[in-house]
């Protein structure tokens, strides 16, 4: 269940990019495409991200965590890519359109788990 609900807040978070970002369309209109791409987004965060964040961890370091700004660029570009390969992709115009793109769906990403339920049942809370 608590896979589903994740799913469901990247595709929203994925169609509010596309709705906010210029320079960001998608292939095909259709709700469902929306939720294929946020399959493979979920993919590629979940089987890429973590070896490619290791190998940059210098960079990440350096930059003070800046570097994680265009690894997130990048991996949202490589899931368009996989997902337009399938039809359910997003075409993107240029580097600011990712950039902003990525920077929508982790923000959006971001507030929309706040009000998931954790692993307890109960809703997430600042621990002070």
């Amino acid at each position: 269940m608590k896979f589903i609900l994740r799913l469901a807040v990247n595709a929203v978070a994925l169609y509010a990019a596309v709705a906010i970002v210029p320079g960001i369309s998608p292939q095909s209109a259709a709700p469902a495409s929306y939720i294929w791409l946020a399959l493979i987004f979920a993919l590629v965060n979940t089987m890429v991200k973590p070896l490619v964040n290791f190998l940059a961890c210098g960079v990440i370091l350096l930059s003070l965590g800046l570097a994680t700004l265009f690894i997130n660029t990048g991996l949202f570009y490589l899931a368009s890519w996989i997902g337009t390969q399938f039809g359910v992709g997003l075409t993107i115009d240029g580097f600011w359109a990712a950039f902003l793109g990525a920077l929508v769906v982790s923000v959006i990403s971001f507030v929309l788990n706040i009000f998931l339920p954790d692993e307890s049942g109960r809703r997430r809370r600042k621990q002070d």
